[in-house]
């Protein structure tokens, strides 16, 4: 069902936990494979510094979220709004059709991160 690499990524993965003093968080769910997906992050002069993951669901979760969040450090918000779903896939050399959703949830967690940090910014 999985490729090598997604595999390898699953058993495998970078960026678990959760970002010490993070100033971003964003959490999704998909209710109908129970999958959900929450992303901190530590946000320094516009550039994401640090970004870790926890994830509850299958291993096309959890290779999504490690590879997004692996994706993100070191670039600026704006670049990582520019990140989607389809990068992810990408990075990961596919994902069966049925695990396609895991990946948009790791877009939709970085995104709402980012919109987090945002808000808070404005305060």
């Amino acid at each position: 069902m999985y490729n090598e690499k997604v595999m390898e990524v699953f058993k495998n993965p970078q960026h678990m936990g959760e970002v010490e003093n993070y100033n971003a968080i964003g959490t999704v769910g998909n209710e109908t494979c129970g999958d959900i997906m929450q992303i901190t992050m530590r946000i320094e002069d516009g550039i994401i510094v640090d970004a870790k993951f926890k994830t509850f669901g299958c291993a096309a979760a959890v290779a999504s979220s490690s590879t997004a969040t692996g994706m993100i450090i070191g670039k600026t918000v704006e670049e990582a709004l520019k990140l989607t779903n389809k990068d992810v896939i990408t990075e990961l050399e596919g994902l069966p059709p049925q695990k396609i959703h895991c990946s948009v949830l790791a877009e939709d967690a970085i995104r709402m991160a980012i919109d987090d940090y945002q808000k808070r910014q404005a305060q």
